[in-house]
């Protein structure tokens, strides 16, 4: 429907003059609007205001009386001013829907004499896709079978919570560098995004013509990425910094950006929760060879919920840690352009029930980074499945790597001896402190399967040793490995069959 006005809408309510007069006299009172027509046309949902309402009365003022269809929704009292100014403002509700809305302000002198203005509000139909252009800086609800759209650069800043209600659809607007759009949790911000089994909260692109009650695109294939930025948490947990610094920027936020900052001394700080949760087709380049990763995971504590999340189409990684004491429960990985899952400076939580799908893109499906300063801690991934492809790696586990990787099933990756994969498909050891961890058991690894192409060994797979804690399995005998039942319904990669191997 066409607008009147877009976004805020400021009234002026001038000069109520109300005086006392004789019986013979007018009254010398009335009150005018300048700069706005008498009616305006919003849609259901649209904040009008503020109103300033700039009121004299020679006798003096007793009252201002604000009314909505009849009925009073703020009385201001004065003590015989003579003059003075009050602010109004109203957000027009799902009611308010296709109807005219009328607004009354009665002004009142010490004599009892009054006058009133009266302004007609239009009100459309309900917006059911939002634009968002500025940061979040108070609480925020975005409300079920809505879509928001990202404009930019989104931070929910220190001491704001952003609700995001079962399946909403958030869309980021097309952008590269400083101008990639991603909306950031800053440290001290929370998120509440609460999806269900049946209305997930799914994360794409403005070129993604999903909408509300959708799983699957009905357009873009699940291998397309860098249409915009992704999802990043920052908290004030614990990481490992070279220099031991305390804080650092994360990566793909400018640094003249300071809600990009993450790290503290917080073990147990809270960015909030994420459950039933899609992030799909991002990972906008920033610069070269510097890309955003899907979910990132900056210094985020450990009384954050990050349960039942997806990343789709992600043209850096999957999800990637940067310390912090986050868990995450139930998390797939499908089509990443890099790493399908990424730690670095000593994330110290547990991923448990996980599934990777390897793209002809994806480069480790794990890669696993020690610490960066003298903050030493470690992390565990246990119960996964982990489908290849010829392109892929199991894993890398470098720069003094540590942490513990149990009940993990192999599967879909090429010879590494075959000259045309280029040493792909192995899982290895990089450099000397990673393999002094192994040998000195803060790096560990317990019942890994895999199934083997045919006439490899282990020790050509799982190399520095690794072996040891292997064992070769038919297609699809493996004793360890993800539950897939709990993504069933909710997940892109389910609904698409790509579970049903697995």
């Amino acid at each position: 429907m066409k607008r009147v006005f877009k976004g805020m809408m400021f009234f002026v309510l001038a000069a109520v003059l109300l005086s006392a007069c004789s019986e013979e006299e007018e009254p010398n009172n009335f009150v005018s609007i300048s700069g706005v027509p008498p009616t305006a046309v919003i849609e259901a949902g649209e904040r009008v205001g503020p109103v300033t309402a700039n009121i004299s009365a020679a006798d003096g003022l007793a009252t201002l009386v604000i009314r909505k269809d009849g009925s009073t929704i703020e009385t201001i009292n004065f003590d015989g001013e003579t003059s003075a100014t009050h602010e109004f403002s109203y957000t027009s509700v799902d009611e308010d829907a296709n109807q005219n809305v009328v607004f009354e302000f009665v002004a009142t002198d010490s004599n009892g004499d009054s006058q009133t203005v009266t302004h007609v509000l239009t009100v459309g139909e309900i917006a059911t896709v939002i634009r968002i252009s500025e940061n979040i800086s108070s609480d925020q609800t975005w409300e079920s079978c809505k879509t928001y759209i990202l404009g930019d650069r989104i931070v929910v800043t220190d001491g704001a919570t952003l609700k995001i209600e079962p399946g909403v659809i958030v869309k980021g607007e097309a952008g590269s560098g400083p101008n990639a759009t991603v909306l950031i949790i800053a440290r001290g911000g929370k998120i509440d995004a609460q999806g269900t089994e049946t209305e997930p909260i799914i994360f794409t692109s403005v070129a993604d013509e999903i909408e509300p009650g959708m799983i699957a695109s009905p357009n873009l294939d699940a291998d397309l990425n860098g249409f915009w930025g992704g999802l990043i948490i920052l908290g004030r947990a614990p990481s490992s910094f070279e220099g031991d610094v305390s804080e650092k920027q994360i990566e793909g936020i400018p640094p003249s950006d300071s809600n990009g900052l993450y790290g503290g001394d917080d073990p147990a700080d809270d960015s909030g929760i994420l459950r039933y949760v899609s992030i799909r087709h991002g990972g906008s380049n920033i610069g070269e060879g510097n890309e955003i990763n899907g979910l990132t995971l900056g210094g985020v504590g450990s009384t954050t919920v990050i349960e039942n999340v997806e990343v789709v189409a992600n043209q850096d990684d999957g999800i990637e840690w940067f310390g912090g004491t986050v868990n995450v429960t139930n998390a797939i990985v499908w089509n990443s352009a890099d790493d399908a899952l990424d730690t670095d400076q000593s994330w110290a939580g547990t991923m448990d029930n996980f599934i990777l799908l390897c793209g002809s893109n994806t480069d480790h499906a794990l890669e696993i980074d020690g610490p960066e300063g003298s903050y030493n801690d470690a992390h565990t991934l246990i119960n996964g499945t982990v489908r290849g492809n010829a392109a892929s790696e199991l894993g890398d586990f470098r720069d003094g790597a540590r942490g513990t990787f149990e009940n993990i099933y192999f599967f879909g990756f090429a010879d590494p001896a075959d000259p045309e994969t280029e040493g792909r498909g192995d899982l290895s050891l990089s450099g000397d402190a990673s393999l002094a961890n192994f040998e000195n058991g803060i790096l560990n690894f317990n019942n890994l399967e895999v199934t083997l192409p045919d006439g490899v060994s282990l020790s050509t797979v799982f190399r520095n040793g690794t072996d040891a804690h292997a064992s070769e399995v038919a297609l699809g005998e493996n004793t360890v490995g993800a539950d897939k039942s709990v993504f069933a319904g909710w997940s892109w990669a389910a609904v698409a069959g790509e579970l049903d191997d697995l």
